[in-house]
């Protein structure tokens, strides 16, 4: 008779929870598991924004590790990320799975050698359009997913140049690395997969009573939420398609 293993996931979370998500949702957490999460798996939170982190010998009993968003830059100095580089080096040379959402996304680049920097266009808010490259296609059981896809966005960031040996997945208009990959372990999607319009709709308000975008900005942002969907089905998919193990197989760079 086989056993059935549990699969075990980590969110190192680089947020806070707001409080709409917290009264809505139970917090960001629950939003990530909602999105990723399947049944009969156990996914614990660390809230690395705080400071707690994973025992490092506890690491080898996870099948993967996401990264959420933050209001923080990637390429800062602060105590804790410096100490998230540190264990996303550590799971690298693991090769554990390991996704960045985000701010996760840029954090992954930054360690692996990549540069992260401000947008010369500014903050993209909304639901943007996508184009997924031949490299996204290389990878074996995604050839159902459409070369275009919607993506909810909210980032002032981005990245400029990916890693050497990494592959740039979906770009768009306005962001020239939407997704990358560095062999089968690392994924880094610069959108939101499990934003809701609800969620970026609080987002846009807290960002315009703190002052970081103009009423005009704010305004224009939700007008365009109404009229655009974002893709979350697809996008949920190859999520799980890369943490699950179900994601084709390339060269690794060892």
């Amino acid at each position: 008779m086989k056993i059935q293993v549990e699969k075990r996931y980590a969110l190192l979370l680089a947020a806070n929870d707001s409080e709409y998500v917290k009264k809505v949702y139970g917090g960001y957490f629950n939003v990530f598991v909602e999105a990723l999460g399947d049944e009969g798996e156990k996914w614990d939170l660390f809230r690395v924004v705080e400071g707690q982190f994973p025992r490092i010998e506890d690491l080898q009993n996870y099948d993967g590790f996401v990264i959420s968003g933050s209001p923080f830059d990637a390429y800062g100095n602060e105590s804790w990320i410096l100490e998230l580089c540190f264990l996303i080096q550590t799971l690298f040379a693991m090769r554990k799975k390991v996704l960045g959402i985000c701010f996760g996304h840029q954090v992954l680049c930054r360690v692996l050698g990549g540069k992260v920097a401000k947008s010369f266009t500014g903050w993209d808010i909304g639901v943007r359009k996508l184009n997924l490259t031949e490299d996204f296609y290389s990878y074996d059981g995604l050839d159902e997913i459409p070369q275009t896809l919607s993506l909810i966005e909210c980032h002032q960031d981005e990245v400029w140049d990916v890693p050497v040996g990494a592959q740039v997945l979906a770009y768009s208009d306005k962001t020239g690395v939407e997704m990358f990959s560095f062999g089968n372990n690392i994924l880094g999607i610069q959108g939101h997969p499990e934003y809701t319009k609800d969620i970026l709709n609080n987002l846009i308000d807290r960002l315009l009573c703190n002052g970081s975008i103009k009423r005009s900005f704010a305004e224009a942002a939700k007008l365009q939420l109404t009229r655009a969907e974002p893709d979350r089905q697809y996008w949920e998919r190859i999520c799980k398609a890369f943490l699950k193990g179900r994601w084709g197989q390339l060269p690794t760079y060892f």
